[in-house]
């Protein structure tokens, strides 16, 4: 069997490599010239642990290829997987120009049946939107070509993405037709072998479904921080607090971690867009608007815990930088808190000394030399005046304390991602701040959570 996933971003490439894993004859298709020519001299353009190897692999037993012609790909291909970006408009809903581009291409160019799946985050009734323009273009040709259109959303997680294509949870597909479903469902034999499930839907449902998942995902992480906040002002431990929920099944461990907001290139996009869908149907999502607004404000907690800590007065201050990604194994800066943190500072009048295990060049292109760049975490530390914590990457977990305070100038943390244990780094005689526990023993009040009160 052959397919076509076309988009070469990282739903794109990921799930052509896991296909090709199983012995699927699979080409990723992207208009980036140079894009492909790396990606054929085996320069992948993104960090996603065991990828590399993966593509390498299958490149070599001829299972995945790579080409910028969609037209010269179609032909063979009984599938075609739009795996192409949609970016946030400015109105917050999925800009799907480059969805409907790739349907129209294949209205232009085929010639026997094929299903054609959407792979990408699109908006719900997107699926009428692609058929509507592949038919478009068989009826300006005067052909009558049999197709359908699918539904399969992708639930991967950046840092673990081949696991979860490789073992998913579930399996979401959305069809019209069995036709499309058997086709699916024969695409995705190897991954259900060890019975992980096949949820077979409507086209309109699977669609909902992706957006519900990691709206959903997204309102656990800003509940939490919420409770955070208020655990500080009251004097509760936010640890204890996560631990007592945790335990009831029905709320579960998972995403209720505090922190200091949540970034990527998913929830933040995916919340806006489930947003604009309602409002488009004179619904208003009050749940999901309040997790989008309390987001916006955690990603300033730390900041503003900083300022207070030096009254208010910033100019001149060094401060060291651990982790610039918006979460470990990955280094996607996209709506990274560290872009606002560091903004913030920047303009404060900070010297900031970053250091990422990966995400270095990524943050160059945020932030250019208005920072330094270090290679390795203790280097940030050299006479800078604290420590702010922003990823929680594992080197970053049992540090060398001692070595730590010696170069600071003064032993101070601000851990964003709560690593490490207070009464830890009290004894160890660090000044050390993090979410959702006072650990100062003293009043807390909403302005310097920078909490929004209604």
């Amino acid at each position: 069997m052959k397919i076509a996933i076309v988009g070469s971003g990282y739903v794109g490439l990921v799930t052509g490599a896991c296909f090709s894993e199983v012995g699927i004859d699979v080409v990723c298709v992207d208009i980036d010239e140079q894009k492909i020519e790396n990606l054929k001299n085996g320069i992948i353009p993104i960090y996603e642990p065991g990828l590399e190897n993966m593509i390498k692999r299958n490149m070599s037993k001829e299972r995945l290829n790579f080409s910028t012609s969609l037209a010269e790909t179609i032909s063979e291909a009984e599938a075609i997987f739009i795996s192409v970006g949609t970016p946030p408009d400015e109105d917050g809903s999925a800009d799907l120009k480059h969805v409907l581009a790739v349907a129209r291409e294949c209205g232009k160019h085929m010639n026997d049946y094929k299903l054609i799946v959407t792979k990408s985050t699109v908006p719900v009734g997107t699926s009428e939107k692609v058929k509507s323009a592949v038919q478009g273009e068989l009826d300006k040709r005067m052909v009558d070509v049999t197709f359908d259109v699918a539904s399969n959303p992708e639930f991967l997680k950046e840092g673990a993405a081949i696991d979860d294509f490789m073992k998913p949870d579930r399996i979401v597909i959305g069809t019209e037709s069995e036709r499309a479903e058997k086709v699916l469902e024969k695409l995705y034999k190897p991954f259900t072998l060890n019975g992980h499930p096949v949820i077979s839907m409507d086209i309109v449902s699977a669609e909902m479904t992706k957006y519900a998942a990691n709206s959903m995902l997204a309102t656990k992480i800003s509940f939490i921080n919420d409770i955070a906040n208020l655990c500080e002002i009251v004097g509760a431990d936010i640890n204890n607090v996560r631990k007592g929920i945790g335990s009831d099944s029905r709320i579960g461990t998972k995403f209720i971690y505090p922190g200091i907001g949540y970034g990527g290139s998913c929830f933040p996009k995916d919340v806006q867009a489930l947003i604009k869908t309602a409002s488009e149907n004179k619904y208003e999502l009050q749940v999901l608007k309040a997790v989008e607004s309390v987001n916006k404000a955690q990603k300033l907690v730390l900041f503003n815990k900083i300022n207070s800590h030096f009254e208010g007065d910033l100019r001149g201050k060094t401060i060291a930088i651990w982790g610039l990604s918006f979460k470990p194994q990955t280094d996607d800066m996209r709506e990274a808190p560290s872009l606002q943190i560091i903004k913030e500072l920047l303009a404060a009048g900070v010297t900031v000394k970053a250091y990422d295990p990966v995400a270095k060049e990524e943050a160059q292109h945020h932030f250019g030399d208005t920072i330094t760049y270090c290679d390795d975490q203790y280097e940030t530390l050299i006479g800078s005046d604290c420590l702010a914590i922003l990823t929680e990457w594992a080197e970053f977990k049992i540090p060398n304390f001692k070595v730590m305070k010696h170069l600071l100038n003064s032993p101070i943390v601000f851990d964003g991602r709560n690593i490490y244990d207070k009464e830890e780094m009290h004894a160890l005689g660090y000044q050390y701040s993090c979410i959702g526990i006072n650990t100062e023993k003293k009043n807390i009040t909403k302005t310097q959570l920078n909490i929004q009160v209604a």
